[in-house]
């Protein structure tokens, strides 16, 4: 029987920011994945930049190519990426684009092909930047710290915030012996993930990664929400209080879009254990580390390069 997990939901609106901070912390513990609402993105822009993704990834495959990633910008082809690296399939059954902090190195599709593009990923990436630092603000409460701690210790000077268009095509592209899914079973690599989709459902969790068999969970979406998960590089920040928790997409023979937003520190952050989270009975498990360094080893090992 296939199981339904039933996330916290919380309102980024409400008054009491110390309840909200308790539920929070709560849902990050036990689960690594809850729901946001009253986020600040309007439910209209959202239509809107899943519907210019819509068409770009319905571009021929010839013009998508000219836009092809470099330094982690730019489009990304099906199978080009397997985030499992302990599966035997070819890749991912999934084509994404990747736009990174707006005033460098972003490659754009051209304006005459698609002339409201830019100008749509533009709006969508500066309101839920904001939507995510709102948010971090809520987790410093959560780990009982001041709620400016990630502005303070310059965390969030110039953060990593990269946003990722993500086109998981209908077609069955496994064979007998072979599965493949839109996204292989992982963990996020970063700080904490924004995800909001067209409602094609697909995306399941696994609470215990170390238990065998693996229980996968599905995630219903809810509309008006963003889906928020915590990850390695919290969870290493937190000492392992919070978790940051396997999670795939599988096939369901409909076209799946979705809006990833990872937002991770400036590349000179050196993450290290938060105070909060340590103590005589539980030392740092970790050594600190740049976070820059972290993240383009973690995309070396997915990429290969």
């Amino acid at each position: 029987m296939k199981q339904v997990l039933q996330l916290p939901i919380l309102d980024l609106s409400s008054p009491d920011r110390s309840s909200i901070a308790n539920c929070l912390r709560q849902a990050c513990i036990e689960y690594g994945f809850f729901y946001v609402v009253n986020h600040g993105v309007e439910e209209e822009l959202v239509e809107q930049v899943l519907d210019e993704s819509s068409k770009f990834f319905s571009l021929p495959l010839e013009e998508k190519m000219k836009l092809l990633r470099k330094e982690h910008r730019g489009y990304t082809p099906l199978f080009s990426e397997k985030l499992d690296p302990q599966s035997t399939s070819k890749g991912d059954s999934k084509e994404s684009y990747y736009i990174g902090p707006l005033e460098n190195m972003n490659q754009w599709p051209s304006q005459e092909i698609l002339p409201c593009w830019r100008a749509t990923m533009d709006s969508f990436y500066s309101k839920i930047l904001s939507a995510g630092e709102r948010l971090l603000s809520l987790v410093a409460l959560a780990l009982n710290l001041n709620e400016d701690f990630f502005e303070t210790t310059g965390a969030l000077d110039r953060p990593t915030a990269v946003l990722r268009l993500l086109h998981y095509p209908a077609g069955d592209f496994g064979s007998s012996d072979e599965e493949i899914l839109g996204a292989s079973a992982h963990s996020d690599y970063g700080m904490i993930t924004l995800l909001v989709s067209n409602g094609v459902r697909g995306l399941q969790v696994c609470r215990e990664k170390s238990n065998q068999p693996l229980v996968w969970e599905d995630v219903p979406h809810i509309n008006g929400t963003f889906i928020v998960n915590i990850g390695d590089m919290m969870e290493r920040w937190t000492n392992c209080l919070f978790r940051s928790t396997l999670h795939r997409v599988i096939p369901c023979g409909q076209e799946r879009y979705s809006l990833a937003f990872f937002l991770d520190p400036n590349e000179d952050f050196v993450v290290e254990c938060i105070e909060s989270c340590c103590n005589e009975s539980s030392p740092p498990r970790f050594p600190p580390i740049r976070s820059g360094d972290y993240l383009k080893e973690r995309l070396r090992l997915t990429y290969g390069s």
